[in-house]
């Protein structure tokens, strides 16, 4: 198992970044790394996640939404095309701070026997393309 995790403060409240984050429909207007993403923030639902890392690795993928719980955690789970060869749980969590501010947690474990021939390559492109996501929606969020 690998766990890649960055964090982030906004400043800003759960309602408006979480209605960022659940508008899959205008990712593409913002977000450097999640490039498009169709279908449905709702528990069940299967999306189409189309990313592009800092190096120019594009990937399209079909996860299974496992958690929406609204203002306070996202989460979704995708399986590559033999599962258990090298899955991924993409999770995204809201805190309320106690200044008034919120911090954001984006971070994916990846599971399976896939991860030990990929692990280390993983953090090199992933960690740095959530980071830029992090800091896109942080700029939305307290533009809005």
């Amino acid at each position: 198992m690998k766990t890649i995790e960055t964090n982030i403060i906004i400043d800003s409240n759960p309602q408006i970044v979480w209605n960022i984050l659940t508008n899959f429909e205008e990712y593409e207007l913002w977000n450097p790394f999640m490039t498009r993403v169709k279908g449905n923030a709702n528990l069940g639902s299967k999306i189409e996640v189309n990313i592009k890392t800092i190096n120019g690795k594009k990937r399209t993928y079909y996860p299974i939404i496992t958690r929406c719980d609204t203002n306070k955690e996202l989460r979704w789970k995708g399986k590559s095309f033999l599962p258990g060869v090298f899955d991924g749980e993409r999770i995204f969590v809201l805190e309320k701070s106690n200044d008034d501010k919120i911090l954001f947690s984006h971070k994916e474990i990846f599971s399976g026997l896939g991860v030990k021939f990929v692990g280390n390559k993983l953090d090199e492109s992933l960690r740095e393309s959530f980071v830029r996501m992090n800091k896109a929606l942080k700029v939305r969020a307290e533009n809005t």
